[in-house]
């Protein structure tokens, strides 16, 4: 089978053998706003074409992809969804060169009412289920980072935090960019912003306060964005935790941001377990072995 986690701006395909190994993969910017005139067929081709020569003929794509700007819309499927039920709901896209499916993304509401979605994030989750034993709490950091709960081996609910985002906007686009300056994360300024989100005042207010510190020389120019960083993870974390404690939290993500996630977690009373980067084969593969090919 390929596998394909096809997003927004990147590209990342896997030869999956039945067993779900990794037999080969090949990523690439090749996302679908970089995909042109929405010639999603010819892409697939042009980047797997070796591989569905070699008689690969069952294609599984997830992400973005099957979004309204995508190849297909494959509508969202309502929680709780685990690997069964997804496969349960593939969309069908026309192929000459073999049989492609499309995985929904998945549905569900907040405490009051108000509704989440994800795609792409639930077939990296499906992936970890191995790992986080069934049942359990998984955080995915990113421009939009999901915390998802998880039962029976089923993700039950979830919701969404515009952190990421919400950091590139004022970091670049507000007057605290100009106190910013370049550089790799200083652990300690995020530190001290992640301590500074556990006090009162609100989230607007503490942000504030990134400006203020350099302004009156309390903090350097190059560890506000740090400083900012640790601010929002912060907030998102105590909100996402709660007051609970000593949860265990599975982190699926890139290295660099799954570390500083895990820091702040860690500073709310809670664990972190880190995954690796092929998540999404990997749940491509288990939502691909209960998919009903022809």
């Amino acid at each position: 089978m390929i596998g394909i986690d096809w997003g927004t701006t990147s590209f990342r395909a896997f030869r999956i053998a039945r067993d779900g190994t990794i037999r080969d993969r090949r990523a690439g910017p090749r996302g679908i706003l970089n995909v042109p005139n929405s010639r999603f067929a010819e892409t697939l081709r042009e980047e797997v074409g070796p591989w569905l020569a070699a008689g690969e003929d069952h294609v599984l794509l997830s992400g973005m992809i099957g979004s309204r700007q995508g190849w297909k819309e494959a509508p969202y499927l309502p929680c709780p969804a685990g690997a069964a039920e997804i496969a349960a709901a593939l969309t069908d896209v026309p192929f000459d060169w073999g049989q492609v499916k499309l995985v929904p993304g998945l549905a569900a509401e907040d405490a009051a009412g108000v509704p989440e979605v994800m795609r792409g994030e639930e077939t990296q989750i499906i992936g970890c289920l191995a790992a986080i034993g069934g049942s359990g709490l998984a955080c995915l950091p990113g421009s939009h980072s999901k915390w998802a709960r998880i039962d029976a081996r089923r993700i039950v609910g979830f919701t969404t935090h515009l952190t990421g985002e919400a950091f590139a906007a004022l970091r670049g686009h507000t007057i605290l960019a100009r106190m910013m300056r370049d550089g790799a994360t200083d652990a300690a300024a995020f530190d001290q912003g992640v301590t500074r989100s556990g006090d009162a005042d609100g989230l607007l207010h503490h942000v504030f306060g990134a400006r203020t510190l350099a302004l009156t020389g309390r903090m350097a120019e190059s560890e506000t964005a740090s400083y900012l960083s640790g601010i929002l993870i912060g907030h998102e974390v105590r909100a996402a935790l709660g007051a609970q404690r000593g949860v265990v939290v599975q982190l699926i993500g890139t290295p660099e941001l799954t570390a500083l996630y895990a820091r702040a977690i860690a500073a709310c009373g809670c664990y972190a377990e880190r995954h690796d980067g092929d998540a999404a084969a990997h749940g491509l593969a288990a939502i691909g072995g209960h998919a009903a090919w022809t």
